[in-house]
């Protein structure tokens, strides 16, 4: 029997994105520490992911979802 497959909440969704920023953001710093520029293209991509999520969430909320 398969598990029904739910939704996030809005209030997961933001929560979420904050934690993909701050980690973007970590990675960005460590970039400039370390001179590898890999970081920081997935850094900006992981805070850009992370917005995109929370502003998900906050839509969510709105919508009582």
């Amino acid at each position: 029997m398969k598990a029904k497959k739910t939704l996030k909440s809005g209030t997961q969704d933001q929560t979420e994105g904050r934690f993909h920023k701050v980690k973007g953001r970590l990675r960005e710093f460590a970039e400039k520490i370390s001179m590898n520029s890999g970081l920081e293209a997935s850094g900006k991509d992981e805070k850009r992911a992370g917005k995109v999520q929370e502003k998900t969430g906050q839509v969510k909320s709105v919508l009582g979802k």
